[in-house]
């Protein structure tokens, strides 16, 4: 029997690896001759650098860099095995947790840092760069990520705006010089559909919880539709209603004018990137989960999106949950067979997750003897 485990993450516990290599060892007490190939997964998110490392034998690069406060910070990239592809994380330059919740105002943050670190990737010879998005602190729709790759912004006098841009100055934005990209390929894990303005825009959804009041969302959202319509006539390409340009603060917008990139849904970026359709050849079960498994697991999250491919490939799944909620039967129709729970007792969350890697062994065991017993019972009949 051949089994591959493509798990996400467990949430400030473990690491998709950690997660699949306890699984693995919990499926050998039951089948020791299994054969098992292990593809850490994520869905674009917080953990993705550290799952596409893991799954593809690359290195993580770490460089000091803007945070969105202006201040230096440490952040970090994925360097893939292709030598060619980095995995860039928002969050890890211009991340919500790297601003103290009483200095969070998205008129003052930028998103410098994350322009930095596509550089530094650049720099070291990647020519393909998937970024992930979620968790920003920002809503300067990617201007200072801009200006970090290069693109020189320009007042109405035409004098160079030389301080990293913030949502709060982009009416001040009347030209852009975008940046020397060719021959870049550049993939957005995006995950939502929200345009760049508008009530449904960046400013109005994403910004109250970056620490925008209400008139702070009317200013960025003006700001952002000033610095799109620019943006627009300097790219040539239509920014302000796209789907997804307003993802992290008009992020989403911003990469595809300044660098011509590509949005798409962020475990389906992943799959791609690991190879997963071709690691799936000859495998008769698949074992996916994340932490906690309930109806917006169906949404794009990496058991979804893992489930939906081996279905296609005729593949049966199991799904592995750190807890299981009530609707999580959910996924029984969208290509996942059977639901394993790691915790099979009510406990408190610092337990659970405390003892993870020892509830996921037993969860790993509990399945492969059910494996074992479905065997036996197909011998008798």
């Amino acid at each position: 029997m051949k089994i591959l485990i493509a798990p996400d993450s467990f949430k400030e516990s473990l690491s998709s690896l950690a997660v699949a290599a306890a699984l693995e060892r919990g499926l050998r007490r039951a089948l020791p001759a299994v054969d098992v190939v292990k593809v850490p997964m994520a869905d674009g998110g917080e953990g993705t650098v550290d799952a596409l490392v893991a799954a593809t034998g690359g290195r993580v690069i770490r460089r000091r860099v803007t945070g969105p406060l202006g201040k230096s910070v440490q952040a970090a990239f994925g360097l893939l095995g292709d030598g060619r592809t980095a995995i860039v994380e928002m969050a890890a330059a211009s991340g919500l947790p790297l601003v103290p919740p009483r200095l969070r105002n998205p008129l003052r943050t930028t998103s410098y840092g994350t322009g930095e670190l596509m550089r530094h990737a650049l720099a070291l010879g990647a020519r393909r760069l998937v970024i992930g998005i979620g968790g920003s602190a920002t809503n300067d729709g990617g201007a200072g990520m801009a200006q970090a790759l290069g693109a020189v912004l320009r007042d109405a006098r035409g004098r160079v705006i030389s301080t990293p841009a913030s949502g709060g100055m982009l009416d001040r934005v009347a030209g852009i010089e975008l940046p020397a990209l060719a021959g870049i390929d550049i993939e957005v894990a995006c995950d939502v559909r929200n345009p760049l303005v508008g009530p449904r825009g960046a400013s109005a959804i994403f910004g109250p919880q970056k620490g925008a009041t209400s008139a702070m969302v009317a200013r960025l959202d003006r700001n952002l539709a000033h610095f799109g319509a620019v943006l627009e006539g300097v790219a040539g390409r239509k920014l302000l209603k796209i789907p997804g340009g307003g993802a992290a603060g008009g992020m989403g917008a911003g990469l595809v004018g300044v660098a011509g990139a590509r949005l798409r849904p962020g475990v389906e970026l992943v799959m791609d990137t690991v190879g997963l359709r071709g690691r799936m050849a000859g495998v008769d079960l698949v074992i996916t989960g994340e932490g906690r498994i309930d109806y917006q697991t169906v949404f794009g999250k990496t058991p979804a999106g893992v489930a939906a491919l081996a279905g296609e490939l005729g593949i049966p799944v199991v799904a592995v949950g750190g807890g299981l909620a009530d609707d999580a039967a959910r996924l029984f129709a969208h290509g996942v067979g059977a639901l394993e729970s790691a915790v099979v007792r009510p406990l408190d969350l610092d337990e659970a997750l405390e003892n993870s890697s020892k509830f996921l062994i037993s969860a790993g065991e509990r399945i492969g003897r059910w494996l074992l017993l479905g065997t036996r019972l197909k011998n008798v009949h």
